[in-house]
């Protein structure tokens, strides 16, 4: 009698255990929930600039298969190289992803470099919204790209990009205060304008 009630219970949970695994995304449902997101760092910083907001990223629900940062060749900022170098990333992680576009977060000069490979590397179809984090974007253009929603997010105590070059017409501007342009990288008041920005 033991030996039935213990069978019924472990067929039970295999039952269980079957019904609720059909029912969980697979791998590839899961990787493709969000659009991708691709970091673009600025002057001589590097991919590992954004740590600590693609780890905040993750725990409101993106995966590491949805964040993806770029090692920039020029860490000068060189307009051509880094746009070039961008273009071949944003559309190695289209492939790798399957998505149709990808959205990009961008620290200072970075801001201006994914707006010159946006306007002149083809980016324009193939971006969905651009966020700038203390963005040099007046260096490429101060108007928001068509068809992508741009938000620029600067502080009034960064007193590396000014706030004027960080300002787009037709974008979302967002000014904050007591955030300096380092700060911009880890920042939970930030890191939540950005998660608004990518779910907007």
């Amino acid at each position: 009698m033991k030996r039935n009630k213990w069978f019924s219970i472990v067929l039970s949970f295999v039952m269980f255990l079957t019904v609720f695994t059909a029912v969980q995304p697979s791998n590839t449902e899961a990787a493709t929930r969000n659009t991708p997101v691709v970091f673009v760092h600025g002057l001589t910083g590097s991919a590992s600039n954004f740590v600590f907001i693609e780890r905040y990223l993750r725990s409101q629900g993106w995966s590491s298969n949805e964040l993806y940062s770029i090692e920039l060749p020029s860490k000068q900022g060189h307009q051509e190289l880094n746009s070039t170098a961008i273009q071949q990333f944003v559309d190695e992680v289209l492939r790798e992803t399957g998505a149709d576009k990808v959205n990009i977060v961008a620290h200072s000069m970075g801001g201006a470099n994914s707006l010159y490979y946006i306007r002149n590397k083809g980016g324009d179809s193939k971006v969905e919204k651009l966020v700038t984090l203390g963005g040099a974007n007046g260096l490429t253009t101060n108007i928001a790209p068509r068809g992508i929603e741009t938000t620029s997010i600067y502080s009034s105590s960064d007193f590396i990009v000014a706030s004027s070059l960080s300002r787009m017409y037709g974008a979302n501007n967002i000014l904050i205060h007591g955030v300096s342009h380092v700060g911009l990288l880890n920042s939970f008041q930030v890191n939540r304008l950005i998660k608004s920005a990518l779910e907007e």
